[in-house]
């Protein structure tokens, strides 16, 4: 499986009422780095044929993060079937996993915007 991880500090506006990262900033890094993964794995042809749309999000909340916290963000897909990908993000403090996030996603042609079987060289790579 290929990982792709970036690091990231918590910011003031990172934060909501209780001064610990809001669900939907979470929610905002996941959908960003599963971006981030799929662009830097594919070249400009790739992206203007086809894009990715969310099915579902699960995200498991273990820990909360504060204002100045260091965070590894790591993603990978670990399944693809038809038009679906199966992808999971992990958010990590130090050694410890504070937040997991699976979501299932379905790539659409950018023309029609309809379902595009998942190829084996698109599989190639993201699962190794």
């Amino acid at each position: 499986m290929e990982v792709y991880s970036k690091t990231i500090e918590v910011r003031a506006k990172h934060l909501d009422e209780a001064n610990h990262v809001n669900n939907v900033v979470f929610l905002q890094w996941v959908q960003d780095i599963s971006k981030e993964h799929w662009l830097s794995r594919t070249d400009e042809e790739i992206n203007t044929k086809m894009f990715w749309v969310v099915r579902s999000h699960h995200i498991d909340y273990r820990k909360q993060v504060f204002l100045r916290d260091q965070l590894v963000i790591k993603t990978f897909v670990t399944s693809c079937k038809g038009p679906i990908s199966e992808r999971f993000v992990e958010f990590w403090r130090e050694n410890d996993r504070i937040v997991l996030a699976k979501s299932t996603w379905c790539l659409l042609g950018t023309g029609d915007h309809k379902p595009i079987r998942i190829s084996d060289e698109l599989q190639a790579l993201f699962i190794v």
